[in-house]
């Protein structure tokens, strides 16, 4: 196996990472108008995620820099091409974080509610969005033989592209409200346990809808495998929340998501941007990778960087494993 294909490979890992691990903080985001009842409730969810949705951001800006440095012609064409969505799902995500920072700062009830609304469509639409672009890297974008893309905005707003955003939607809200369950107690985790059952079922109707529709299309037995996978894992996660094994049932969740991402990567491999007007000018690990000596002393950057990144992580979730309730909220319990 080249370098270049061992990038592709790592670049897949981290954008699994990343929609593991900011998948159920946007789904969070999106329960806090789904789910809470009250202001003390929307204060819980958004505890569940307060210590760790900064860090799991990480692999966001981890996996567009390694892209950009192992394949700039891919980064170069996709943050062009994209530019309009990728810049709102930015906004998003500055504007998410700062109303986290922001909302508990002063005690008017407007002020509260305005950054509450902000937690709530911050998180949807990246959570739209993701699964947009996604959909149309694999069903492939107009690129001319120059590597550009000459499309336009309205060309990524095709039904696969649209129905891969609400499969983002509502898979991250479903493992979302699998991990709001997971994280608290009393009433709002039963009400967590019933809202992500009825997810769940949405989900798995419009997933493998999705997955049969990319598998019919770009599919091979390799991604076969992975669309089997993530269809069993969904359905477990579903009958494990039904019966009260929230653990089992958020382990499956990911492990939904993983093998969802992996079968998109799948699908593209050997190419990372096929191209819709000459399969001659797609985008491959080839033509748009760095030189062997960049991805060289990548691979050693990496080796080194990423265990300390996931032994850290691993040690926040540890220390932030206990579950919180109402009870738990200074002002409530006053």
């Amino acid at each position: 196996m080249e370098l270049h294909d061992v990038w592709f490979v790592l670049i897949a890992v981290l954008w699994i990472g990343y929609f593991f691990l900011e998948g159920f903080d946007f789904g969070i985001g999106v329960l806090t108008k789904l789910l809470a009842r009250d202001r003390v409730e929307k204060r819980v969810l958004i505890n569940t995620i307060g210590p760790v949705w900064d860090g799991n951001e990480v692999w966001l800006l981890t996996a567009g820099g390694a892209t950009f440095a192992a394949f700039p012609e891919w980064y170069a064409t996709l943050f062009s091409g994209f530019y309009l969505p990728l810049l709102i799902i930015l906004i998003c995500l500055i504007v998410r974080g700062v109303a986290f920072e922001y909302r508990a700062k002063r005690p008017e009830e407007r002020w509260q509610t305005n950054w509450e609304h902000a937690i709530f469509w911050t998180s949807l639409i990246p959570a739209v969005l993701w699964g947009v672009a996604f959909g149309n890297i694999v069903r492939g974008v107009k690129i001319d033989a120059h590597k550009e893309y000459v499309g336009t905005f309205w060309d990524l707003l095709n039904p696969y592209a649209i129905l891969g955003g609400l499969v983002t939607l509502t898979l991250f809200t479903f493992h979302g409200a699998v991990f709001a369950s997971l994280k608290t107690v009393g009433d709002i985790r039963m009400r967590a346990r019933k809202t992500a059952l009825g997810l769940g079922l949405v989900t798995a109707v419009l997933a493998l809808g999705f997955m049969i529709w990319t598998q019919a299309d770009k599919g091979d037995g390799k991604s076969l495998i992975a669309m089997i996978v993530a269809a069993v894992a969904l359905v477990g996660a579903i009958a494990a929340i039904r019966i009260g094994r929230e653990g089992w049932s958020f382990a499956l969740s990911g492990i939904t998501i993983a093998a969802a991402v992996a079968m998109l990567f799948l699908t593209l491999f050997p190419n990372v941007m096929p191209s819709s007007l000459n399969e001659e000018w797609s985008l491959t690990v080839t033509n748009a990778s760095s030189s062997p000596y960049t991805l060289k002393i990548m691979t050693w950057c990496a080796g080194v960087a990423t265990p300390v990144v996931l032994l850290y992580q691993s040690w926040t979730y540890w220390v932030f494993r206990k579950r919180i309730g109402t009870q738990h909220i200074a002002d409530a319990a006053h």
